[in-house]
């Protein structure tokens, strides 16, 4: 490693290095006298130095070099003179450049040469030999070998500029021109690899810029001057990114512009956002996001409205059209539908950034079609004014595709609009940041919204439909392609049909048994009927366990799932619970860590600082000591000089004074002879103020006389131009007068030609203002007429409200009649079930009561013949009983009534009936009167036996 006492060494020794042909020792010299310590202090030898370094580092291709001899010279001038680094910075890249840009000019000079150089070969040999064996052609292999590597060299110089200013206050305006100059190389030569690694470095030093805010020249971005450099990068790189046709990037260019208006929380300048939206339009546009494309259009037209004052109306019409058109392209239906959970989350958080970077800040927890939707925007357009600006073409199709009901007709007057509108558009002449509107991109999706609208609006007239009659009434696809939008929009509900290509027709409506409208009628039904059909037919057998287990089943399952579902999120939450504990446990760590590093560092910095100041205040002090030094010596050279020139003795002897001494001693013989030379100055000025004066007395006349002369002369100069000018101004009048006598034969023509133009004019005029006249009656009587049309619409429209509102409440009046009426006849038959029942209940207890008295009567009056057995249990033999009066008998079967065949009959009153009937005629025991007279009552047993077989 080379040390040079001096920098201007260096600089002489590099310069020697360089004639002999020893750059690379020439660029090692200076690289060694940069990155020292000695030379840490600015000046502009090193500035030169630099200027001589970079050319060096810029011939040889060596960015490594330029790189850190760019960072050490930052480091010495970043708070003395960062003019300096511009300039330096500056001279890097225009060298880099001019080398590339020559590069690329001998390559395409080569290439031009080689074309020319036979007329009448079409290659040279050598030329085929070499294609045969590289394989590449000769512009591929001159860029490969000239241009490609000063390329690779310019980006890397844009790269290492963009490092080494991206944290520096001073130089803001500078990296933003760097950035500028780097988006422009790779617009103009293509390079979209380089062009997404810029964005990416853009990107990450405004990442690193928020995330270290602790550092010392770090640029403030809520300054204005700042946060506009920040943002003109942004939208450079944005519209690089849309002329590139890098869409993604672009979008994420986007964001980075939403983020820096977000981080600083301040709206940039209305032209800037008319770029930002005009530029949101065709992202969105390309990659099919038709509702955020439509709402960048209304967005787009709201600035342009408000802050542009030059926008005449021809312009104003033509953004109006086209976001009415793109509002119209949008897809009426929703997308969405069917998509699983994780699609619906996905396209939900997509929503939502969009949404934000259009200007619409909605909340999360809400569906975001809720908030912006196609009808919603419609319905935004026709409150906001927007469609009284659009041309009548575009009003008239918007009429037709939202309002109107045509379904035979529509897409015939569909067409001739859209042929129309498609003509439409070109360059806006007021509208600088959008160039050009074309309104046939949007025919595409308005031909398939027209399909869309007439396959609707036949589906509610039609139910049946030959294809070759659908194919013939929509003109814009042939029937594969109306086949294939159609099962779109039926797979998300939009419309209801289907397409029977056996029979050659088109079913629209849900007519199955899979309906909607019908599931739950059918389903209400069915189970009326097995009820009913249970009630008919009761089951023989008994329901088995398992299907009184099955309908409680589903339940169980349910809250099992449930629980294990609770009780792995319970899972989840404690591992999570525990990884953020240990994270803040590492966290905690890493922190007491990098603190005591901290701490360590401080110190160590601390007194490397202590040391250093020490050793530049010893320095300091032995500077100033030879520098006192040294001039006491040259002072006591010249005395000594002076002392010898007068003849004069030396004042001191240099052994036996001291410094002090002999610097006062210098200080009174500098006195003593300023005061002599004083002296000699007075007495000079003197004598030349004495010459002066004499000067002036001797000149005093002569300048007089002079004066008079020139008075003289410039009368006579006056006189003779005055003359001139009188003759100039007679003549001229003459000339005049001659010329009126002239032109005076003609007055009376002139009178007659102006009084016929007159005449003419006011007949025109009088004819005009007639016709306007005529046209302003007819208009006014035209909305005359339109008002009166109006005002019967809606009075019709109002009427018609009010019958229908009165229908409705009479429907409502005669329903909630019906519902009393209901109500009373279900209360009056349940109160007579009621007296029914308690009449049936009064009948039973009287039926009792007598059979426990006739019981009563039956034991009592037993006669000794009756047989008991007393040693079997349970009455397991018979017991005769006395025969009955046949007065009882005959009250008894009076009182138990008749029992009626199929009729329900209770078990105590089967007993009583079976007990009144008359015994056989072949019984052995009576009791005393005639069979005719009396009634015979059966025996024990076969009562018992008549109850069991009852049973």
């Amino acid at each position: 490693m080379a040390t040079f006492a001096k920098p201007e060494n260096a600089l002489k020794r590099a310069e020697e290095l360089i004639n002999v042909g020893q750059k690379q020792d020439a660029l090692q010299a200076l690289h060694d006298l940069i990155t020292s310590k000695r030379h840490r202090a600015w000046q502009k030898t090193l500035e030169r130095i630099m200027f001589k370094y970079i050319e060096l580092c810029v011939d040889m291709r060596r960015g490594r070099y330029a790189k850190d001899g760019l960072i050490q010279y930052r480091i010495v001038c970043q708070q003395v003179n960062v003019t300096s680094l511009e300039e330096v910075i500056k001279h890097f890249m225009h060298l880099s450049t001019e080398r590339a840009e020559m590069a690329r000019s001998q390559a395409q000079a080569l290439e031009e040469a080689l074309d020319v150089d036979d007329l009448e070969a079409d290659k040279r040999p050598e030329d085929l030999m070499l294609s045969y064996v590289s394989g590449e052609k000769g512009k591929d292999r001159s860029d490969r070998e000239l241009v490609t590597p000063w390329f690779k060299f310019l980006w890397e110089t844009y790269r290492t500029v963009l490092e080494i200013l991206r944290n520096n206050s001073k130089l803001e305006a500078l990296y933003a021109m760097t950035a500028h100059r780097a988006f422009q190389f790779c617009k103009q030569y293509k390079r979209t690899t380089e062009f997404r690694r810029l964005c990416e470095i853009i990107r990450n030093h405004l990442a690193n810029l928020n995330k270290y805010r602790d550092q010392r020249d770090r640029p403030d971005l809520s300054a204005p001057e700042s946060l506009q450099l920040y943002l003109d990068t942004r939208f450079e790189q944005l519209k690089i990114a849309t002329e590139l046709e890098l869409w993604q990037e672009a979008f994420r260019s986007v964001e980075d512009i939403h983020g820096l208006m977000c981080m600083v929380k301040k709206t940039p300048k209305p032209s800037l956002m008319v770029v930002y939206y005009a530029k949101l339009t065709e992202i969105f546009w390309v990659s099919g996001s038709h509702l955020y494309h439509a709402y960048a259009w209304f967005k787009l037209f709201s600035l342009q409205k408000s802050f542009n004052k030059n926008l005449n109306q021809k312009d104003l019409q033509l953004i109006a059209s086209s976001v009415v058109l793109a509002a119209l392209s949008v897809s009426p239906y929703d997308s969405t539908r069917g998509a699983s959970h994780l699609e619906l989350e996905h396209e939900k958080e997509r929503n939502l950034r969009m949404a934000n970077l259009i200007g619409f800040i909605i909340d999360p927890k809400l569906e975001s079609r809720e908030v912006l939707s196609r009808s919603s925007l419609l319905a935004e357009l026709a409150t906001k004014g927007v469609m009284s600006c659009v041309n009548q073409e575009v009003k008239d199709l918007y009429n037709l595709l939202e309002h109107e009901f045509l379904p035979l007709d529509l897409a015939s007057k569909v067409q001739p609009l859209l042929t129309k509108i498609s003509k439409l558009g070109g360059k806006l002449s007021s509208a600088s940041s959008v160039p050009e509107v074309h309104l046939c991109q949007y025919i595409p999706a308005l031909e398939k919204l027209a399909t869309l609208r007439l396959l609707q609006q036949v589906s509610h007239v039609y139910q049946t439909m030959k294809i070759e009659s659908l194919s013939n009434m929509i003109p814009f696809f042939d029937f594969l392609t109306v086949e294939k939008i159609s099962v779109n929009a039926v797979k998300n509900g939009f419309i209801a049909m289907k397409v029977d290509h056996m029979k050659g027709v088109v079913l629209f409506g849900n007519s199955g048994l899979e309906s909607d409208g019908m599931r739950d009628h059918l389903m209400i039904f069915a189970e009326s009927l097995n009820k009913a059909r249970g009630m008919i037919f009761p089951p023989s057998k008994k329901e088995s366990k398992l299907g009184e287990m099955l309908p409680g089943l589903a339940e169980v399952v349910e809250k099992e799932h449930k629980r294990l579902l609770a009780r792995k999120s319970i899972i989840e939450k404690r591992k999570e619970e525990q990884e953020r504990q240990l994270l803040e446990m590492e966290r905690e760590e890493e922190a007491k860590r990098l603190k005591l590093q901290k701490i360590t560092e401080e110190a160590e910095q601390r007194r490397l600082a202590s040391e250093f100041e020490q050793r530049k205040n010893q320095r300091i002090l032995r500077e100033i000591e030879e520098r006192e030094l040294e001039e006491a010596q040259a002072l006591l050279q010249e005395a000594d000089k002076r002392g010898k020139k007068k003849g004069k003795k030396p004042l001191i002897e240099g052994e036996k004074v001291t410094k002090q001494s002999l610097m006062e001693l210098a200080l009174s013989e500098q006195l003593r002879e300023r005061q002599e030379m004083e002296k000699k100055l007075q007495k000079l000025a003197k004598t030349m103020d004495y010459l002066e004066r004499a000067k002036r007395e001797e000149a005093s006349p002569l300048i007089e006389a002079a004066f008079q002369h020139r008075l003289v002369e410039e009368r006579m100069l006056h006189e003779h131009e005055q003359q001139q000018e009188i003759e100039l101004s007679r003549q001229g009048h003459d000339g005049d007068l001659q010329e009126k006598s002239r032109l005076s034969r003609m007055l009376n023509h002139k009178i007659q030609f102006q009084e016929m133009v007159m005449n003419r004019r006011r007949a025109e005029y009088d004819r005009l203002r007639a016709d306007r006249e005529e046209r302003l009656n007819q208009i006014l009587h035209q909305r005359r007429q339109e008002r009166e049309y109006q005002r019967k619409i809606i009075f019709y429209v109002r009427m018609e409200e009010e019958r229908l509102r009165r229908l409705h409440e009479e429907e409502e009046a005669r329903k909630r009649e019906e519902a009393e009426r209901r109500r009373k006849e279900e209360a009056e038959r349940k109160a007579k079930l009621d007296e029914i029942a308690e009449k049936q209940r009064q009948r039973e207890r009287e039926l009792e009561e007598k059979e426990r008295i006739r019981r009563e009567s039956l034991l009592g009056r037993s006669t000794d013949g009756l047989s008991r057995s007393s040693d079997l249990p349970g009455g397991s033999r018979p017991i005769e009983p006395v025969a009955v009066a046949p007065a009882a008998a005959a009250a008894a079967s009076a009182a138990a009534p008749a029992p009626t065949p199929g009729k329900y009959v209770p078990r105590f009153r089967r007993g009583a009936e079976t007990a009144v009937q008359a015994p056989p005629p072949h019984d052995s025991w009576r009791s005393g009167g005639s069979g005719s007279s009396g009634g015979a009552r059966p025996t024990w047993s076969s009562t018992r036996g008549l109850r069991t077989s009852e049973r």
